[in-house]
């Protein structure tokens, strides 16, 4: 039933994972992480490798080599329990399939060893994986505006994520969070995003860590009046992140979004009745009373992102 599952589950995304392997980051993982296997059967190069084979064939995997596949097999079977996305899950693959590549070469040769350990070294310095730019209602902060937009206006909240495009996490929950903001974002709830790692003064002013020790990136802040109402994940007494999950049923729930979209529409209702009214009185000739400007004139404009 599993397999079923997972067959079902790889058709379902095989028109999104067929783009994917039109991106070098992805092409260069996929060699990468089969390159054993293709040297461990390639005819005419795997009958001068090592073997542990009672038969003698080289060219077949060792009851070793097998186990640590197996292991392999496990660990990431593992890590994809929490996974929400599917980048994670073929991020996990891909991660732990470099590391048993690695053993698996060292083991074999300690020359291929080196030389996939200075491939990998290469690629983590050349490739980086690719950022989302999908459709998003999304403001990006920067350390000069960051405050005053918070405290624009003490009837809009915000949700404030603090990211580093260097994360995995932060860059597997870059679609969730953009499609959060499509559904919710109206004039009185608003989204915002801060790059912690390239504002290091605003992630520490608002006590969040860009360190991957800490394990704090992505969080997300709630703001009020420019006060912050809560955070997730929170952070225990020595400035780890406590586990939390960043799929869109635990966000929606943990800052009861449907509620705060709820009242946000009142106020956005609120105002364009007040902006008819306003409308619809003229000054009188002569009077001081100037004609009303846009509702919204003041509210911040939605910036692209830095490409």
């Amino acid at each position: 039933m599993g397999l079923i599952t997972g067959l079902f589950a790889f058709f379902y995304h095989l028109p999104q994972i067929y783009k994917w392997l039109l991106k070098p980051y992805y092409i260069a993982s996929f060699l990468m992480t089969v390159a054993f296997l293709v040297v461990r059967k390639a005819p005419g190069l795997c009958e001068h490798l090592a073997t542990q084979r009672e038969d003698g064939n080289s060219c077949d995997f060792d009851w070793r080599e097998v186990e640590i596949l197996m292991f392999l097999s496990a660990i990431v079977m593992m890590k994809n329990r929490r996974a929400i996305t599917l980048e994670q899950h073929i991020g996990n693959l891909f991660l732990f399939s470099k590391v048993a590549n690695a053993i698996l070469f060292f083991r074999l040769d300690i020359r291929l060893g080196i030389l996939y350990l200075t491939m990998c070294v290469a690629f983590v310095m050349t490739c980086k994986p690719p950022l989302y730019m999908g459709p998003e209602y999304i403001k990006y902060f920067s350390d000069k505006t960051i405050d005053e937009e918070l405290q624009r206006d003490s009837r809009v909240t915000w949700i404030v994520e603090f990211y580093a495009n260097w994360s995995p996490e932060c860059q597997s929950f870059a679609p969730i969070f953009a499609d959060l903001s499509l559904k919710y974002n109206c004039a009185g709830l608003r989204f915002g995003k801060v790059d912690a790692g390239r504002y290091g003064e605003v992630s520490q002013r608002y006590r969040v860590s860009a360190s991957p020790l800490a394990k704090q990136l992505p969080t997300l802040v709630l703001f009020q009046g420019g006060r912050e109402i809560m955070r997730r994940p929170m952070v225990d007494s020595k400035s780890r992140a406590v586990s939390w999950t960043f799929n869109e049923e635990n966000i929606i729930r943990e800052f009861n979004l449907n509620e705060l979209f709820q009242k946000s529409k009142k106020l956005s209702k609120g105002r364009g009745e007040k902006g008819e009214v306003q409308s619809g009185s003229q000054p009188e000739e002569g009077s001081d009373e100037l004609h009303p400007e846009t509702i919204d004139s003041d509210w911040p404009t939605e910036s692209k992102k830095d490409q």
